[in-house]
């Protein structure tokens, strides 16, 4: 099993017994449900489906409630998938929380970066702008420059860095480490940081 789905809660810090300042996210993972199991056999590869959330009956369509209702689970808000490299030693129902972690366990959090919407070139992609404040460049300061000649090749290249929509994009920060569970609450505190806004949901795979 290789990680939980998980909500970012926030970031703060926490001193070791040295006294040393540490920088940690605070993550809720779980409690997850087991809500399918992938096996070779069957579906060609092993993996293990997992619930996280609740959400109410009148926003899911008939076809999952009558599956939810079968196997007597809560109506989840998120599912994700794991892979297995072998079958699963769950099954639907099971629970899994904080406690399938441990202190000093490495992690890699994988989640959609905050998005910033439409944004120019200076900030998306750290342009210098066009000219400064000489040559009488009064309004080209935070401008891209040229894009491509003209008669050759009549077009733009694709990739070009040009202003767009920035953000919004899955992100993987691996190598990271849990310095502190806290099980009765669920929550696990990493140090650094991890992709997305307050309340934004994770992944949280174990190496």
């Amino acid at each position: 099993m290789p990680g939980l789905i998980g909500k970012k809660l926030g970031m703060s810090n926490i001193f070791d017994d040295a006294g040393n300042r540490i920088p940690v996210t605070m993550i809720q993972v779980g409690p997850c449900k087991v809500v399918g199991v992938r096996t070779a056999e069957k579906e060609g590869y092993n993996a293990v489906q997992l619930g996280f959330g609740e959400k109410k009956k009148k926003n899911l369509a008939k076809p999952q409630v009558t599956f939810y209702d079968k196997n007597n689970l809560p109506y989840s808000s998120v599912i994700k998938e794991f892979r297995t490299d072998s079958k699963a030693e769950y099954k639907v129902g099971d629970e899994l929380n904080a406690t399938f972690f441990s202190e000093g366990d490495t992690v890699k959090v994988r989640g959609f970066s905050k998005g910033k919407g439409f944004q120019g070139v200076m900030r998306r992609h750290g342009f210098g702008g066009v000219g400064g404040t000489t040559h009488g460049q009064s309004d080209r300061l935070r401008a891209p420059g040229s894009i491509g000649a003209s008669s050759y090749p009549s077009r733009v290249f694709k990739g070009q860095r040009m202003a767009g929509r920035t953000g919004n994009e899955k992100v993987t920060v691996a190598n990271l480490k849990i310095v502190k569970i806290i099980p009765e609450k669920n929550v696990v505190l990493v140090k650094g940081a991890v992709p997305g806004a307050i309340n934004s949901i994770l992944e949280i795979h174990k190496k």
